[in-house]
């Protein structure tokens, strides 16, 4: 089924809405999950319309809550989701985020005890729109087990870092820093398919190929120590700088009833000209050298968005559903 990005933004909202979501909050997700499927990131688009939807009605995520936006410090905006959705608390802020980077040169952002981001280069592509650097993390539920281990602790805690350009961003990524999204192993089950190895353990820490075993396992960090460290980072910056909940307290993200995700996110916004005006320069100078090698590529400097999407005959029939 061929269906218009304009499409899928308004049939989510749709059902973002039917199943008790208010205007802005709803307008706020749709236009998120619009986006990613609009750059292929299937995960964070349509997969996860109907866990909004059955949360929304369970109680999980307060969907017409309004997000408190407050600045405790001068370079540190606060935006308290109070167990609402993400994307509403940060298009709250993000105004006074953004002042706070230019007047002050840096500055953070804090987004606390909120339903999961999805994307989370969603955000920090809104952050280089304002001319500003982005760099965000989020913790999620317990997925990843430390390096030698087999019990889960952390989440796949993804890094996203945009930098902004004259004509849109000059480079851009977003990932987990485990080695694979959890999706990732779920749809590998579905399908019937196997797993590479060095993606997940078992319950025993043994490496497997097997989703199923990896289900019932955890996942293991991008890079080995490396990885680790850096999921450690997003965990400390996204639980202890916001107040919200360890990855360890945090129940499956699309279970249908318990407690809000409680999770945060939290934000560096950096203004390039802060301390000279050759940031641009010195960016250039290194994409030169990796355009000048057939085959290598700064990361996110070829996105572009589709406007059209090739969406599953079920998926669809499913949104229709939902949104009737």
């Amino acid at each position: 089924m061929k269906v218009s990005v304009t499409e899928i933004e308004a049939h989510s909202r749709a059902a973002l809405l039917a199943h008790g979501a208010g205007d802005m909050q709803a307008a706020a997700v749709a236009k998120a999950v619009a986006r990613a499927e609009a750059l292929g990131n299937v995960i964070c688009g349509l997969y996860y319309l109907e866990s909004y939807c059955t949360q929304l009605t369970s109680g999980r995520v307060n969907g017409t809550v309004m997000p408190k936006v407050s600045r405790p410090r001068p370079a540190a905006v606060l935006a308290d989701a109070k167990f609402g959705f993400a994307q509403p608390a940060f298009a709250a802020a993000l105004q006074e985020a953004v002042a706070a980077a230019l007047e002050n040169g840096v500055a953070t952002l804090a987004v606390a005890h909120a339903h999961t981001c999805t994307s989370l280069g969603y955000f920090t592509e809104q952050i280089a729109a304002a001319g500003l650097i982005g760099i965000g993390m989020t913790n999620a539920s317990p997925v990843v087990a430390p390096p030698g281990g087999n019990k889960r602790v952390i989440g796949t805690n993804p890094i996203a870092m945009t930098v902004p350009g004259e004509d849109g961003p000059v480079m851009h990524f977003d990932f987990s820093t485990s080695a694979v999204a959890l999706g990732k192993i779920t749809m590998a089950k579905a399908a019937g398919e196997t797993i590479p190895l060095g993606w997940a353990v078992d319950e025993n820490g043994a490496p497997t190929t097997d989703p199923d075993a990896a289900l019932k396992g955890a996942l293991v960090s991008a890079g080995g120590y490396k990885g680790w460290g850096f999921g450690l980072m997003a965990e400390l910056l996204a639980a202890g700088m916001t107040g919200s909940v360890n990855s360890l307290d945090v129940a499956g993200l699309k279970v249908a009833e318990g407690k809000p995700h409680d999770l945060g996110q939290f934000y560096i916004l950096m203004d390039p000209g802060t301390y000279h005006a050759d940031f641009g320069k010195r960016f250039a100078r290194v994409a030169e050298a990796v355009a000048a090698q057939e085959g290598a590529r700064i990361p996110g400097a070829d996105r572009k968005a589709a406007t059209v999407i090739d969406v599953p005959d079920d998926l669809w029939g499913l949104v229709l559903r939902l949104s009737a």
